[in-house]
């Protein structure tokens, strides 16, 4: 033992490989587009953003754009339960899964406003080990709760022990202790206010005035209405000190219940309380469950029973409660039904959806038409007076930035026209894709004085020269072309061939990441082994089976 701290890390097979990922442009289609035909209030929300394509691509996609800006992500992500669902093909293999995961929980971190929380719905089946994944990713002082929420209210007779909840891990990067700082507290429930004792001050309800632990400030008798001295609870001291007990007591905030005898409560008279602090268990009557979820889409789509374990608004609801604000901004890489930016339009915080199945066309898109139109009344809608209002682009994953032609060499892909190649490019190479509408070679900038120009031409050395006398002292130049012929050294530009510049970059024509069976890697072979009469007259012993965190098994 050596003394130091080891860390401890989850270990699967295949933990070491990494995609190197293509940063995507995105394309927005019109077409799909949509927005209300008015202004309802001044608060309509009209740039969000619902995305169809692989939810790895698409968060590479965002990377750039919106490193820092997201306040929420919930994420409902597919639970490796080894049941098919209609748009998942659940059940993916335990090590896959993992390496799926952490792929994208590395870009959500990097998408995180630093005061932002990440929430993950997940069952029993993956939960630990992706408790511990997200250790991994966020560190574990990022770790705020493991929230329960009621799934289901009835009783399931068929199984060992019926399962009633599932897990929400939520996470931020500030931690448990700051974080409270920027969450907000939940409406506090205004009944039980009464006024038994005729109070001038109005209706009120009371809490023990004692406090779990014993601290020496805070251990002292107390004296009752009818001459009783009291010592705190067993096991337990007094609220706070001798001198706040005195200030609530000159304030008529002290109740003495069971005529005067009992142990002193403090007042909160209505209209007081701030809020109440979540709680770490989300019941089904505040939260929502399944069967009411189901009801919801339901009544979106009649006759329609395409998902089998929807997310019912009022999880949703609570959630952007607590972890937003209006104007917010939201995400959900795992749109599924769309429940997500459907809640955060009607709440007036901004939204970003992913989503590659097909039921982003046939579910998501009329749904959301029909929250922007009004005509959406269910869910959380008479809770928030939602009318309707609003809008969102609907955007498509650009294809591969390369492609083979047919002798095999990589080549830009003919699919890009001049202003989409500029704006690849600016995103590879790190510079924010701004064309000037009056500077030919300025396609994009990474500072004031840093430009990018993106050409397909084979540029000479005249005209490297004449772009080199343009761009003048204290500025520089990055120039992306398919050839040039330059004599000399120019000491403001940098000139690099496409796509030479480019290859080694990514995985180029790689469009899917999902979790779907067909795109995982071929398991090995299992080793050969001998009969177990031959390995025992030969001396050798059968291989161990490897288990899943690539160790033998025992």
């Amino acid at each position: 033992m050596t003394g130091k701290k080891q860390k401890l890390e989850l270990t699967w097979i295949g933990k070491e490989e990494r995609p190197r990922l293509e940063p995507r442009i995105l394309l927005e289609d019109q077409e799909l587009s949509y927005h209300a035909g008015h202004r309802v209030t001044e608060a309509d929300l009209f740039d969000n953003r619902l995305i169809f394509g692989d939810n790895l691509l698409a968060l590479k996609a965002l990377e750039q754009e919106f490193t820092g800006k997201v306040k929420c992500v919930f994420i409902d992500p597919p639970y490796n339960t080894g049941s098919a669902f209609t748009h998942y093909d659940d059940g993916v293999e335990h090590s896959i899964w993992l390496s799926l995961m952490r792929d994208r929980l590395e870009i959500i971190r990097r998408l995180l406003a630093e005061d932002g929380s990440l929430w993950i719905t997940i069952d029993d089946n993956e939960c630990h080990y992706l408790k511990v994944l997200c250790d991994e990713v966020f560190g574990r002082k990022s770790f705020i709760s493991n929230i329960i929420w009621q799934k289901r209210t009835s009783r399931e007779n068929r199984a060992a022990i019926g399962s009633s909840h599932d897990h929400l891990l939520l996470y931020s990067k500030v931690g448990s202790l700051d974080w409270k700082n920027y969450r907000n507290l939940l409406p506090s429930n205004e009944s039980g206010f009464s006024n038994p004792d005729d109070d001038p001050a109005g209706p009120w309800r009371s809490i023990p005035f004692s406090a779990q632990g014993w601290r020496p400030n805070q251990m002292y008798k107390i004296k009752t209405p009818t001459g009783l001295l009291l010592d705190p609870p067993k096991e337990r001291c007094w609220g706070a000190t001798e001198e706040v007990f005195n200030r609530y007591l000159s304030e008529g905030r002290v109740y003495f219940p069971n005529n005067g005898n009992g142990r002193p409560r403090i007042k909160t008279y209505a209209g007081e309380e701030k809020g109440l602090v979540p709680n770490s268990i989300f019941l089904a009557a505040e939260a929502g469950d399944n069967q009411a979820a189901k009801k919801e889409i339901l009544a979106l789509f009649p006759d329609d029973e395409a998902f089998s374990t929807p997310k019912p608004e009022k999880l949703l609801h609570l959630i952007l409660s607590i972890a937003t604000n209006p104007g917010d901004l939201v995400l959900d890489s795992f749109a599924g039904s769309g429940t997500t930016g459907a809640v955060a339009h009607k709440m007036g915080r901004r939204w970003i959806m992913v989503e590659l199945g097909e039921h982003c066309h046939t579910h998501i898109i009329p749904r959301l038409k029909k929250v922007i139109d009004g005509e959406d009344q269910g869910g959380i809608s008479k809770a928030v007076n939602w009318q309707g209002g609003g809008g969102f682009r609907y955007y498509r994953l650009a294809p591969s930035l390369l492609e083979t032609d047919r002798w095999g060499n990589w080549v830009i892909n003919q699919s890009y026209n001049a202003a989409m190649l500029a704006e690849a490019l600016c995103k590879l190479e790190g510079f924010r894709y701004a064309p000037s509408d009056s500077v030919y070679w300025q396609h994009g900038h990474s500072t004031e004085q840093d430009f990018i120009y993106v050409t397909t031409a084979s540029l000479t050395h005249e005209q490297l020269q004449e772009l080199s006398d343009e761009v003048g002292e204290g500025r520089s130049l990055l120039v992306l072309c398919t050839a040039f012929r330059g004599r000399g050294d120019y000491a403001n530009l940098t000139v690099k061939k496409i796509p030479r510049q480019v290859l080694s970059r990514c995985e180029w024509g790689h469009d899917d990441y999902s979790l779907k069976v067909e795109n995982l890697p071929a398991a090995p072979p299992p080793p050969p082994s001998l009969p177990l009469e031959e390995a025992e007259k030969s001396g050798k012993r059968r291989p161990r089976q490897a288990s899943l965190f690539g160790e033998e098994a025992s």
